[in-house]
């Protein structure tokens, strides 16, 4: 997958099947536009789907809203190569971007990526005051030589899926209600960073610490039965979510896990932990064995949780 970003000179010679949209949080909704196209390639051969997207929601420059995503850069780069997408734009999102007009957008993204196919939800916008829609790319699709294939919304219990739905969810802590919206397991990656140790030398419970990009979204401060992927395998565990109350010290909000029946060394290794389910808030407890006895008790919580399923299951 070619990765291009920090210009609004891109350019694909190839003919190629085109998505678009902040893709913020990739949920069901997201999932049936990437299946059209997948659909497409398969029956035009030759074709490169192509994702378009901002590198900051549009909302942060026009609104000056500023929101922490459901799905850091690096995530959706990961995302988009699993699903096979050929190109992902990151276009920055310049005052020359947000004031350009629509016929102009059109016009530009048609040419310069040599776009055969659109494939957009009804609810998508672009251009100078959102001023264009999907009606707008039927309507000059003959003028630039590409068809439209426009995605119904998908709902949930009588509301359409979206961003906004995913996030009020994981914000209120229903990690699986939101885990049901997305279509897998809300998840935050990183680098296994060395801790105080305290977890394995003091409490006799080994964790690993995580580190969450600054403009991530996390889930409550609490504790999560959670699974922890690295190099291609998951291993079921168990998620504190905050800053250690409990512990003396200025302690920064991390993702700190406690991986059942696992013994590696990953320091500085990438990983994913999945939030599947919230235990209980985090807690600051009168002393590290009142800590340790409750830590156990979740342990053995999520144990049974996860009772009837594999221990360790290859991607």
């Amino acid at each position: 997958m070619k990765y291009i970003t920090q210009s609004m000179t891109f350019e694909i010679q190839e003919p190629t099947i085109l998505t678009l949209g902040k893709f913020d949080g990739l949920h069901r909704g997201h999932e049936l536009l990437f299946q059209c196209m997948a659909k497409k390639k398969q029956e035009q051969r030759g074709l490169k789907a192509v994702i378009f997207t901002f590198d900051i929601p549009p909302k942060e420059r026009v609104q000056n809203i500023r929101m922490q995503a459901l799905t850091t850069s690096s995530e959706k780069k990961r995302l988009f190569q699993e699903m096979g997408i050929d190109y992902v734009i990151e276009c920055p999102f310049t005052p020359e971007v947000m004031h350009m007009e629509p016929e102009e957008f059109i016009q530009k993204i048609s040419k310069n990526l040599h776009v055969k196919y659109m494939v957009v939800g009804t609810d998508f916008r672009f251009g100078h005051q959102r001023r264009g829609d999907y009606h707008m790319l039927e309507e000059y699709a003959s003028q630039y030589g590409y068809e439209v294939t426009v995605v119904e919304k998908i709902q949930e219990k009588g509301r359409d899926i979206s961003s906004t739905f995913v996030r009020e969810e994981i914000m209120a802590g229903n990690v699986e209600r939101a885990n049901e919206l997305l279509g897998y397991p809300f998840f935050v990656e990183g680098e296994v960073l060395h801790g105080k140790k305290m977890g394995k030398a003091i409490l006799g419970i080994p964790t690993i610490n995580l580190l969450p990009d600054s403009g991530k979204l996390l889930p409550p401060l609490g504790v999560y039965i959670s699974e922890m992927e690295w190099r291609g395998y998951r291993y079921p565990g168990i998620s504190n979510v905050g800053c250690k109350p409990t512990i003396h010290g200025d302690n920064p909000v991390g993702v700190e896990t406690h991986i059942f029946d696992f013994s590696e060394d990953i320091y500085g290794e990438q990983v994913q932990v999945s939030f599947l389910k919230h235990v209980r808030p985090e807690q600051k407890f009168d002393s590290l064995e009142a800590l340790k006895v409750q830590m156990e008790k979740d342990i053995q919580y999520a144990k049974v949780y996860f009772n009837t399923r594999k221990g360790v299951q290859k991607n």
